[in-house]
Parts: structure tokens; C-alpha cells; sequence
């Protein structure tokens, strides 16, 4: 199930869409940035129904 979410990147503060793998349930990984390239750590928490999804990003540590 995917699903897109606006997040404002922790590098250059563009507001970019990310999609997101709900069937996947709760997850952490990196991506990067598509307007400066940076890699951010994203924080994905789902419901156990799929219903509900939180999304937080942050800046990778160097």
C-alpha cells in the first residue's frame, strides 16, 4: 500500500514528497534528498490496520 507525504528536508529545507510503503510496517532507512542530494534518515510508523502513518526525517549524521 503506497502512500506520498510531504517532509521538509533537514539540509536545504525544500519541501519535497516522499512515497511510502505502508505493507512494509514500520520502518527506518535513508534517502536522498531530491532537490540537494543530501542524505536524511527517515522514520516511518504505521498502525497495525494501515490506517494511520507518521513520517519524520532528520539529518544524517557525517
Amino acid at each position: 500500500m503506497l502512500e506520498t507525504a510531504e517532509v521538509t528536508c533537514p539540509a536545504c529545507w525544500e519541501t519535497i514528497e516522499l512515497t511510502l510503503d505502508l505493507s512494509a510496517g514500520n520502518q527506518i532507512y535513508s534517502e536522498d534528498c531530491s532537490v540537494c542530494c543530501r542524505p536524511m534518515t527517515v522514520r516511518l510508523t504505521v498502525s497495525d490496520d494501515l490506517a494511520e502513518f507518521d513520517v519524520e526525517v532528520e539529518s544524517e549524521s557525517d
